[in-house]
């Protein structure tokens, strides 16, 4: 059975357009996949912890020496692993702030990112981990940055997941959301279809 994680990482949760035009890319794809299990991971809903030094350390400490604090930790991390190990397609809902991602999907991608878990270092460099699977990226933002110098986002998340054995990797872009109505349903309307074509 196909299993599907759907990651919205905009601060208004469902009402984000990023979230909604994921949604609309997951409704469609079932409809192919009826018996699909889909799991869904609000991040502003449901925030987890940044990174600090106190999980640094539980992440490297030997298992027999990690304090109870530490397991705890650890255990929140391994929960996040398990579950996108068992996904083979990821949606990602992705909205632009400041030019940059969504500080909770940092948060997200620094809780996956374990050296010996999720990567490891050889001879020949880093290897990822977490092969085999489909990653969509539904990117909104309020102007137009795709192939500029100030689109921090794609190359970033695109590396990151590469990074980790996650190299198949499709953005849909719906930008400048905030230059005007038409401009903001052109936008939609192009995205839609885009994602509606993807989910065929």
């Amino acid at each position: 059975m196909t299993t599907l994680l759907q990651l919205n990482s905009s601060i208004f949760s469902s009402g984000g357009q990023s979230t909604q035009l994921a949604d609309q890319f997951v409704t469609a794809w079932q409809a192919n996949e009826p018996d699909a299990q889909v799991t869904v991971r609000d991040l502003a809903h449901d925030a987890i912890p940044h990174l600090d030094a106190q999980r640094v350390l539980a992440f490297f400490a030997q298992p027999e020496t990690r304090t109870p604090e530490q397991q705890a930790y650890v255990a929140e991390s391994d929960a996040l692993i398990e579950e996108i190990k068992q996904a083979q397609i990821i949606v990602i809902g992705l909205p632009m702030y400041n030019f940059g991602i969504p500080s909770t999907l940092k948060a997200y991608f620094d809780q996956i990112a374990r050296a010996g878990v999720t990567f490891r270092y050889t001879e020949n460099g880093p290897e990822g981990l977490l092969t085999g699977k489909k990653v969509y990226v539904f990117a909104a933002r309020g102007g137009i940055y795709a192939g500029t110098p100030l689109d921090s986002q794609t190359n970033y998340v695109r590396d990151f997941l590469g990074f980790l054995g996650m190299d198949n990797t499709e953005f849909v872009y719906a930008e400048g959301l905030n230059m005007g109505e038409t401009a903001k349903e052109a936008a939609l309307a192009g995205a839609k279809l885009r994602l509606t074509a993807l989910a065929a």
